[in-house]
């Protein structure tokens, strides 16, 4: 068993492409029109076929609620691996993402947490 796609809920599908492939880097996988939203995933240009992120729809009621209570709380939705967290920070920073958590060190790893501008906290992560 292996986890072939996750997903994170967005505000709006089409800005989260652009974040999440011209900000963030990712590659789009699967656009499929479904009525007014899409099946929209995106992948690591580094694993084509590895695991998808699906931008869902943040429509339904449960959703506002759930997504404010973890960004009140600072919970990122989602965590991606980087090979370099501060070099990550200064490159997204100068592309103006917003940072909730600059690179922080902890043992054997260091995070930090952007805004991904469509409702969401996501941690990066950097193994040591």
């Amino acid at each position: 068993m292996r986890i072939h796609l996750t997903s994170v809920f967005v505000d709006d599908q089409a800005k989260a492409e652009r974040f999440y492939t011209d900000v963030l880097g990712f590659v789009k996988k699967h656009d499929i029109p479904l009525g007014t939203a899409r099946w929209l995933t995106v992948v690591s240009p580094e694993n084509p076929d590895g695991t998808e992120l699906l931008l869902e729809p943040g429509d339904h009621p449960a959703v506002g609620p759930y997504k404010d209570a973890l960004v009140a709380d600072g919970i990122p939705a989602a965590a991606f691996a980087v090979d370099d967290a501060n070099a990550e920070f200064k490159r997204l920073t100068d592309l103006g993402v917003r940072f909730t958590q600059e690179p922080l060190e902890m043992d054997t790893v260091i995070t930090a947490v952007l805004d991904d501008t469509c409702g969401n906290l996501i941690q990066l992560q950097q193994l040591r």
